[in-house]
Parts: structure tokens; C-alpha cells; sequence
């Protein structure tokens, strides 16, 4: 039986990716494509709801999607743990599965991961992160996951420092890690985390110049596993086992 996939946002950038790998899974099909135009009626029907929508449409998917008693996998970027924890109630209620991936790509999260475990041991940490010219949302979802991690992995060491970050130019704080986002032309996703300490500094960077490779690997683990997934599942570090999850 060939499982049924709603596409929300299948005309973009990255929903023409996810789309092409999803129509070379086996026993996956993708049954129908949504736009901005189109009514959530649509997804009646499907057995997983796929979301590259926008970051304002998003959430509005995943209601819909949930209401119907629908798997959704969410490939949209902007959702913070804060705003995964509006949604989270509605998806236990329904007994549904919802999972969020910041970045298919196995080097950004490998080296997200690795940042967070190296951050125990360094006072300071900063995120900078560069896109093309017309991503609409700053900082990235990856670079907001990314310092949810290094926050998590630094429960007993506390908060970075980050001096003067009442500073518009200091970035934008997630978890105490200040990130600053780059949005210019001939980009398409770099991610760079700075960790210093006395007389030191470490750094990872991830840098991706072609989005359909680097993605196809992450969007073939995340489709199978969102189909069955129960609950709010975060991140593609769920998938491999790179000792970090949440």
C-alpha cells in the first residue's frame, strides 16, 4: 500500500527537493501539492502531511493537519522551543505525531551537536549564520536549534558570557547565545558556532552548496519516521546516533 503525502508548500525551493525525494522512496507518494491559495480540505485523506511552507503559515498547517488526525513532518523554518510548546498540548491531545527538522542536512547537525558538546567547556559561544538574500525569517531554525543545544548541554555551567548584549548589534539571544544572521546574495546556508575560553578559541562550520544533495540523505530518514511518530519529535539527531536528542 503506497502511503499518501500532502505537500504544503511543494512549489518552493525546498518543497521541490522534498518532493522529489519523497516520489523516489518506495511505498511513498506525494498525492497532492498545496499552495498559499489552497484550503486545508486538501489534506483530507492524506496519511502524512509534509510542511516547507513559510514560517506564518506553518503552525496553521499543523493544526489542520492535527485536527484531522494526520502525521505531520515540519521542514518549515522558525519554530523555537517556545513555539513548539504552543502546539505540543494539541498533539498529544489528538495522539498524533508532529516532527520538526531544522536542517535535513547530516554535517549541520553533526556539527551542531558537536558545538553543544564542546560548549561545556568554554565560557563564551557565538552563532553566526548566513542565507540567501530572500529567506524571510532570521535567525535561521538552525541556528536557533543549534543554541537550544549548547543551552541544554550547559545546564550545569549556566548562561555564556555575552558582555553588552543589551546591544541591538550583540545579536539576538537564544538560550544566552548571541546569533547574528547574514542575509546576502550568492549564499545559500553557512552556519558558523565560536566558542571561546582563555587564550583560545574553537570553532564549527557547516557550509552547504547544494541543497538537493545535502538533503536527500535527511529528508529519506525523516519521511518513514514521521509517518510513525508519536508526539513532538525535534530534530534529525532523533534518526542517527550521535548521542544527542530531545
Amino acid at each position: 500500500m503506497t502511503t499518501q503525502v500532502a505537500l504544503v508548500g511543494g512549489t518552493g525551493k525546498l518543497g521541490t527537493i522534498i518532493g522529489a525525494v519523497i516520489d523516489d522512496l518506495d511505498g511513498f507518494e506525494v498525492s497532492r501539492v498545496l499552495n498559499s491559495a489552497s484550503d486545508f480540505s486538501e489534506l483530507d485523506g492524506a496519511d502524512l502531511v509534509v510542511d516547507a511552507s513559510t514560517p506564518q503559515v506553518s503552525v496553521e498547517v499543523v493544526r489542520a493537519a492535527v485536527d484531522r488526525g494526520i502525521n505531520v513532518l515540519v521542514a518549515t523554518s522558525g519554530w523555537s522551543a517556545e513555539r513548539i510548546a504552543l502546539v505540543r498540548p494539541l498533539v498529544e491531545a489528538a495522539g498524533t505525531g508532529v516532527v520538526f527538522i531544522p536542517n535535513f542536512s547530516l554535517g549541520s547537525v553533526l556539527g551542531s551537536a558537536l558545538a553543544a558538546t564542546a560548549a561545556r567547556f568554554f565560557g563564551s559561544a557565538e552563532i553566526v549564520e548566513a542565507h540567501r538574500d530572500t529567506k524571510v525569517d532570521s535567525p535561521s531554525g538552525t541556528a536557533v536549534r543549534t543554541a537550544e543545544l549548547i543551552a541544554q548541554a550547559r545546564t550545569e555551567q549556566g548562561p555564556v558570557s555575552a558582555p553588552h548584549a543589551d546591544q541591538r548589534a550583540r545579536g539576538q539571544q537564544v538560550g544566552s547565545i548571541p546569533i547574528h544572521s547574514l542575509r546576502r546574495p550568492g549564499v545559500v546556508a553557512k552556519q558558523e558556532v565560536i566558542l571561546s575560553g582563555p587564550g583560545e578559541s574553537l570553532s564549527f562550520v557547516h557550509d552547504t552548496t547544494d541543497p538537493a544533495l545535502a538533503y536527500a540523505p535527511g529528508i529519506r530518514l525523516s519521511v518513514p519516521f514521521a509517518l510513525n511518530a508519536q508526539g513532538v519529535v525535534v530534530g534529525l539527531e532523533n534518526m542517527i546516533d550521535i548521542g544527542v536528542s530531545s
